[in-house]
């Protein structure tokens, strides 16, 4: 891949199967490959409702660690 998606769902989709297959050991690594701020990332994806969770390395929907499962 030579760039990040723009659109958030597949955005989300890539960065969380980036950080899940160990191609990157942390956010940061990944958006310094992709050029991206990982600062930036976090609130633009927080904005379309996604979190990134740094304990489990992925984004994940706003309000998912609250509900009871």
């Amino acid at each position: 891949m030579d760039f990040l998606p723009k659109d958030p769902a597949i955005l989300v989709s890539s960065v969380n199967m980036f950080l899940r297959d160990e191609e990157f050991d942390s956010l940061e690594s990944l958006c310094y490959c992709y050029n991206r701020n990982p600062n930036e990332l976090k609130a633009y994806l927080l904005k379309n409702g996604y979190i990134y969770s740094d304990e489990q390395k992925q984004f994940r929907p706003v309000g998912f660690d609250k509900q009871n499962v």
